[in-house]
């Protein structure tokens, strides 16, 4: 067993980082072709990650006792965005006490009272697009989960009042999807945005705006609400404490802040749409309204072929054994979704988009990881693929969509996650409409 680091690109790590921020895709891919299952690369900015590209490697990672695994950042974002107190950045015992502060929203009975809600937020959303002309789907997928959020944390009851916060959060969306402040934070570092003019100006509307809900309802009262925003008011700690303001803010900038639902919803039209055999498969079945089970493998097929996130990242604070080198604390591993998501051993025809695959087996605990795993799993995994499946069903029952150019559109990075980089392109119709004759060979999506 190697004490040493696995091998890696033997490169500055200035250069290697623009190659990450720029084609992060293609560089992981060489790296597996060159390096194999484990490999090592040196990001400025964010340390030295070893990259885990075997799916037992993963599950030792995420089956790991919670104490012998600490936060690494994936995204340098993350830190001045959420705060220091969001249960996702948060060190043990710490995060599992927040953890369980923080689960019951998303219980199951608490979810699928949002059913309706996220169609009716959908259906308002599909009446404002012109219909007969191209127009940007990501966009439109950005208000809808904004709206759908917004309303799980503050409730509906006066959406009017809330006007305020709304548009501070989208303000801060398109600040932090700004192209050139990308380039920027990917050269001079999380330290650089959160120095920002440009950040600051952006986000302290939004913490005000949040505080200043928070500092209403308390003086108000919840009134019998179930809303996010009142069980995190009422939640108490162990010794019956409650959150602080920081914590607050923190956890709320967590579940508003635009996260990659509308990115992944984007892509799941943009990949039907290149194939209309299956969206012609998915709609029979929306049709009949017998059956989700196509609805849900075009759901996980998505989330395989454009992950939210290519790699999630922990860092070691005890020695592991791992792809046969002995890796000391204090390194980051990086269980590699993308890579993993793109195994021809678990996927045969790993680059192409076939929900049946899904129909034929489950997804795999450590092949299918969209979303992390272990005790640091996306808190709102199962909210996420609700909301997709309800926003898909919504949008295919109301109108017919075809897209804008033949060509697949490519990846593109943004604050969160990786969009379209044409933003999903579509027209859209009314039902009634005939949808036109289209044939093309849908190319990759990804180098």
């Amino acid at each position: 067993m190697s004490a040493a680091l696995p091998p890696g690109p033997r490169m500055p790590s200035a250069l290697l980082s623009i190659g990450w921020a720029r084609r992060p895709f293609p560089l992981m891919k060489r790296c597996r072709e060159r390096y194999g299952e484990i490999f090592t690369m040196s990001i400025l900015h964010s340390g030295t990650w070893v990259f885990l590209c075997d799916p037992d490697d993963v599950k030792k990672v995420f089956t790991a006792p919670p104490a012998s695994m600490g936060v690494a950042l994936a995204n340098p974002l993350l830190l001045p965005v959420l705060g220091a107190r969001s249960v996702m950045l948060l060190e043990e015992p710490d995060h599992m006490t927040r953890r369980r502060l923080m689960l019951p929203p998303f219980h199951r009975e608490r979810m699928d009272g949002d059913v309706e809600m996220m169609a009716e937020v959908t259906r308002d959303e599909v009446r404002r697009w012109p219909s007969g002309e191209p127009f940007e789907l990501w966009p439109r997928m950005q208000a809808i989960t904004q709206e759908v959020i917004m309303r799980t944390v503050f409730g509906a009851d006066d959406p009017q009042r809330l006007g305020r916060v709304r548009a501070a959060l989208t303000r801060l969306t398109e600040a932090l999807n700004n192209p050139k402040r990308l380039s920027r934070l990917a050269a001079l570092g999380p330290g650089w945005i959160a120095r920002s003019r440009g950040f600051r100006e952006a986000m302290e509307p939004v913490e005000e705006a949040l505080l200043d809900e928070v500092d209403r309802r308390r003086r108000e009262g919840d009134g019998g609400r179930k809303d996010i925003v009142s069980m995190l008011l009422d939640a108490r700690y162990e010794d019956g404490s409650p959150l602080s303001e920081k914590e607050l803010r923190d956890e709320l900038l967590t579940l508003l802040t635009d996260g990659p639902t509308s990115s992944s919803l984007a892509w799941v039209f943009e990949r039907l749409l290149r194939h209309p055999d299956k969206l012609a498969r998915l709609q029979e079945e929306i049709d009949a309204g017998e059956s989700s089970a196509y609805m849900d493998a075009v759901v996980q097929e998505t989330l395989r072929l454009c992950p939210p996130v290519p790699v999630v990242a922990r860092r070691l604070l005890e020695p592991m054994e791992l792809g046969g080198y002995e890796l000391p604390a204090g390194t980051t591993v990086a269980p590699c979704v993308y890579l993993i998501h793109r195994d021809e051993r678990f996927y045969p025809q790993p680059r192409s988009f076939v929900p049946e695959r899904f129909l034929e087996r489950p997804p795999g605990t450590y092949t299918w990881i969209p979303f992390g795993g272990g005790v640091r799993r996306c808190l709102a995994a199962s909210y996420a693929e609700l909301e997709m499946k309800r926003v898909l069903r919504t949008v295919l029952a109301e109108v017919r969509l075809r897209p804008v150019g033949g060509d697949s559109e490519r990846v593109t990075r943004s604050a969160i996650s990786f969009s379209p980089d044409k933003r999903a392109r579509v027209v859209a119709e009314p039902r009634r409409a005939p949808i036109p004759s289209e044939r093309w060979q849908p190319d990759p999506i990804y180098s």
